[in-house]
Parts: structure tokens; C-alpha cells; sequence
């Protein structure tokens, strides 16, 4: 008899127009639309298969935003885990996710949180503006993990939220031996 799916509520944030929804709808529906209207916001959720244990993926396509929108509180209720996308053909995006960062992590009162850093558009490295080495460096700061995507062409989509689940588990005590980061053996019970 199989366990039910473990769920897990995931955040997708980011600057305007970097592909957060071409992300999730390429993920959940296995579609790519060339033009989006700017998102209302919205939930999908998808149930993944990953080392032997399901996970009901609930995702939160966050709309379209600016420095000053880009976080707020129902972000952060629930949520665990955050997918930070960026365009690698926008270094204003790339900057905007460390923003987000920050928010998330003063909201929270943590100094770590299970994130996954996206570089999508992957299809447009004739335009790059951030490079691999970049997005490396930031990921080792902040001990989290990374990909580069390309909603367009459905490369890497899948591995975007298999990282994801993997980061959350590691957070949780799951996979891959225990903690991670600054939360590695540090239990929080509020009862």
C-alpha cells in the first residue's frame, strides 16, 4: 500500500516577464503560449514522482511584480520552499532575486530557506547578460541549488521542481542526509 503524496507548497518569484509562468504552465500542462497576459495570481498543482515518494506540488504563480510587490506576507504563509527565477538575458532580474531573498528571509526571521535559483531563457544566450559563473557563485552563497531553463524549448523544466522537492526534504530532515545550510539541526515547534 503506498503512502499518500506529501504536500508541498511552492513559491515561484521573480521580476516581470522572466518566465515564471511559461515555467509553471510548461511543468503542468506541457504547453508553451508565446504571450502571457501579466498573471493574476494563481495555483497548480501537480503530483511528482521523486526517489520512490509522490509529492502534490502545489505552486503559486505569483503575478507579475516590482521591487515594491515583489514579496509580501501570503508569500510566505504555508510555503516550502521558493523558486527565484531570473532572465539570463536580464541583469535587472538577476539583481531583483537577491531583493527577493532578503525579503523572504527577514519575513521569515531565518537566516536560510529551501530555494532554488532559475536562470531561464536559456533559448536567448545570444543576449546573455548573466553568466553560468554567476549564477553558480550566488547558489554557493546561498547554499542553495540551481538551473538553468528554458520554458520555450522544455528544457530542464522538470528538474527545476525535482531540485525543488529535494532542497524542501533536506530542509525537513529528508533526503540527502538531514539539514541544510543554517537550519542544519535546528528545530523550530510552535505549538
Amino acid at each position: 500500500m503506498s503512502s499518500a503524496p506529501k504536500v508541498r507548497k511552492i513559491c515561484i518569484l521573480g521580476s516581470r516577464a522572466v518566465g515564471k509562468s511559461s515555467l509553471t504552465v510548461q511543468f503542468v500542462e506541457s504547453t508553451f503560449a508565446d504571450s502571457y497576459y501579466p498573471t493574476i495570481e494563481n495555483t497548480y498543482t501537480k503530483i511528482i514522482k521523486y526517489k520512490g515518494q509522490e509529492y502534490a506540488a502545489e505552486i503559486v504563480d505569483t503575478a507579475g511584480q516590482d521591487e515594491y510587490s515583489i514579496f509580501n506576507s501570503k508569500h510566505a504563509i504555508g510555503i516550502h520552499g521558493y523558486i527565484l527565477a531570473y532572465s539570463i538575458s536580464s541583469k535587472q532580474s538577476f539583481e531583483m532575486i537577491k531583493v527577493v531573498r532578503e525579503k523572504i528571509l527577514n519575513y521569515a526571521g531565518m537566516d536560510w530557506v529551501p530555494i532554488v535559483i532559475v536562470g531561464n531563457k536559456s533559448d536567448l544566450h545570444n543576449s546573455r547578460q548573466v553568466t553560468v559563473k554567476e549564477l553558480e557563485s550566488l547558489a554557493t552563497e546561498w547554499k542553495c541549488s540551481y538551473i538553468e531553463t528554458s520554458a520555450k524549448l522544455n528544457q530542464n523544466i522538470i528538474k527545476v521542481f525535482e531540485l525543488m522537492i529535494n532542497e524542501i526534504e533536506k530542509a525537513n530532515g529528508g533526503l540527502d542526509g538531514g539539514g541544510s545550510g543554517a537550519n542544519k539541526g535546528k528545530e523550530c515547534l510552535i505549538l
